[in-house]
Formats: structure tokens, sequence, C-alpha cells
């Protein structure tokens, strides 16, 4: 039996998630129904995560087992020739049999686009949250650093989560100016239910002067959800990268 690993970029906007669904279009589902096209064989795609509707990945890991004698140089190539446009598997390796693209991540990165231009962009609607008013995103900048470390962040998850500890290490936190965007940029070893979109909305409350840098820790010490900002839309987050080592 062989264990694939798989690279995977998808731009999340058609999609109802990555969670396969009975009758509603799912990224997991319809990479299994291309796979199993391919091989003959039902598979089961284990993902580092699951995204929400309308979160866009561009370095989503995904591993499944199969018998196909398939050389792992052909495997993205057969794929992607069957997949629809909106998803790309950009690398497929063969990897040991015990490895689970879930079980076995260290650490994450998540980033929230946001256009600040005066009147947002039509091309790009679906790839970055739009806000007119203009962001200090030097105070954005200083606000992170408080997010940096071991925390509770009890205050920047969304009801329903099933984790039983909201205790979780963000190892970086940063905010970027390019050109009309500003990206939120976060690395940890976990995340609890939207807590990047609630994050990033706290950032910008920040970054429109309803709250100061400081107060960021105040939030986290009283793990108190009504005191973070809004849970920003889905569009704007990106999984960028998954590490295992």
């Amino acid at each position: 039996m062989r264990n694939i690993k798989l690279t995977i970029e998808y731009e999340g906007s058609d999609f109802n998630g990555w969670q396969k669904q009975p009758d509603r279009l799912n990224i997991q589902g319809t990479i299994e129904s291309v796979i199993e096209s391919i091989t003959g064989e039902k598979v089961e795609l284990n993902a580092s995560g699951r995204t929400d509707a309308g979160v866009h990945a561009i370095g989503q890991v995904a591993n499944f087992k199969t018998n196909s004698n398939i050389p792992i140089e052909k495997f993205a190539i057969a794929i992607n020739s069957r997949l629809k446009k909106t998803i790309v598997v950009k690398k497929a390796e063969e990897v040991e049999e015990d490895f689970h693209a879930r079980y076995n991540c260290k650490k994450k990165t998540y980033e929230y686009v946001i256009n600040n231009s005066e009147y947002g962009s039509a091309v790009f609607r679906n790839l970055a949250y739009h806000i007119p008013q203009k962001l200090d995103v030097e105070k954005m900048k200083e606000a992170a650093q408080f997010f940096v470390g071991e925390h509770d962040f009890k205050a920047f998850k969304s009801s329903g989560t099933s984790s039983k500890s909201s205790v979780r290490t963000i190892y970086d936190a940063s905010v970027i100016k390019e050109g009309e965007n500003v990206r939120i940029r976060l690395t940890g070893n976990g995340f609890l239910y939207n807590m990047v979109r609630i994050i990033s909305g706290t950032l910008v409350d920040v970054g429109l002067e309803k709250l100061e840098p400081e107060e960021i820790t105040k939030i986290i010490e009283e793990r108190d959800r009504t005191k973070a900002g809004k849970t920003l839309p889905a569009h704007g987050l990106y999984l960028v990268n998954v590490e295992y080592e």
C-alpha cells in the first residue's frame, strides 16, 4: 500500500469548504472522485485541516493510500487533467506509510488579505476583503506582536469548536503593506475555529483606531469573545503553508 502526499492550491469561492458533504460542492469530494476515476479505487483524502466555504489555499496538504502503480511523477499530471481549474495539485510525493497530513502537522501559516483601496477591486473581489477606510498599518504591526507566544485564545474563537483546549502557540505574526493590499500573516502550532479571521478583525479595529495596540494583552487575558473584533469574511483568508518538521 502506497501513501501519497499532495500539496494543493485552490480558489475556494465556488466550494462549500474542504469537507466532503452530500449534494454540496466541496474540495475533498471533488479530488477524491478524480483519484477514483484514475486509480479505480475509492480513497479517503486526509487534509492538514478543513477550510471553510470561501476560504482559499496556496499550500494545503493532504494524503491518501492507494495500491495503484501509477508512477509518482505522473500523479499530479493525471489528477490535474481531470480537476476543475479552481483546484491544482502542485506536488505529489510518496511518503512513509504512517504519515498523516493532519496528525503529523507541526506548524501552519495563514494569511488574511485586505484590499485597502478607496473603491475595491472588481477582478479580485472574491480574493480579498475590501475596507475603504485607511488603516494605520504601523499600529497593526505593533498590535500583532502581542499575539506571539503561547496564550489561551478563547476570546478569538467562534462557538461550535470541538477543541477541548483553547491554548495555542503563535510563532510569528506580521502585517505587511503591499500596494493596495494589507496582509496579516500568522504562523502557529494550530488554530481554533475562525481564530485567524477574528484576530484579523481585531487588528483591523486597531488599524481603524478603535483599539490601541496594548489593549490586545487585556483581551487575551480576559478571554471574552465580545471584547475582540468581528469575524472577517471567509474570502480574504488563505492557508499558505503547512510544515511537518
